[in-house]
């Protein structure tokens, strides 16, 4: 099977979903991420005393990094502006998006939940551009045939320390994978790529955070209980 894993920053996928791409590959599946933009614009680029241009080229080394600690088989890091998501023609990030999903196609799509997970407004983005994206595809030959959403459950967002964190209701969640302890143990080494990022890894408690669960809603279905693999009764 294919997946492509869709954000709008660097370490997004390190900090939700890099234990589950380490259990597909091991499983044998082909793994891909697009990420929107090349994360220059955080804060943290003041530390180093770095141009949001220089911060981004940065986190791109450090997610090739990540690239090659879990195996991922395509990753692209685009330039659209980070923390500028809202001021594009979204119509200009669907025609991107589409245009990936055509290339790679995969069986399934992964991008946030509707509230992003934190709220940050470029997650917010990533989720309505990827979800017309998707819908818009659906008519088309040999479309995805599942669109999930990453999303954290209850009890995870109430023991984050830093961040407040949108989660689903046991009734939202469609699908609850399981990883390994060296799936997660390949998670946290995805982390250690971030070196910039030591600091805020290290007080959000991300490391702790990550379950050896991840939860996803998935978009125009319904599973009572939640499937256990993304890749479970798809459509034909």
């Amino acid at each position: 099977m294919r997946i492509l894993y869709i954000f709008p920053h660097p370490d997004d996928e390190s900090y939700g979903v890099a234990h589950l791409m380490a259990k597909q590959k091991r499983e044998g599946h082909e793994v891909f991420l697009l990420t929107l933009t090349k994360g220059g614009a955080t804060k943290q680029r003041h530390k180093f005393n770095l141009s949001i241009d220089e911060m981004g080229e940065v986190r791109f080394k450090e997610m090739l990094e990540v690239q090659r600690v879990l195996g991922i088989d395509f990753m692209d890091v685009l330039d659209y502006p980070d923390s500028g998501l809202k001021f594009l023609d979204p119509r200009q990030l669907e025609n991107t998006v589409k245009e990936y999903t055509r290339r790679l196609n995969p069986d399934v799509m992964v991008t946030y939940e509707a509230n992003g997970i934190s709220g940050f407004t470029d997650h917010l983005i990533s989720h309505a551009v990827v979800k017309r994206a998707f819908v818009e595809l659906t008519g088309e030959s040999n479309p995805p045939k599942r669109l999930a959403l990453l999303t954290v459950s209850e009890e995870t967002a109430k023991r984050s320390p830093m961040f407040r964190l949108y989660a689903s209701s046991p009734g939202e969640l469609g699908c609850i994978e399981e990883v390994t302890e060296a799936d997660l143990k390949l998670a946290h080494a995805a982390l250690d790529c971030y070196k910039t990022f030591i600091e805020t890894i290290n007080n959000s408690k991300i490391k702790e955070l990550l379950e050896l669960k991840i939860y996803f809603q998935l978009f125009g279905e319904s599973y009572s209980p939640p499937l256990s693999s993304l890749f479970d009764q798809l459509k034909k």
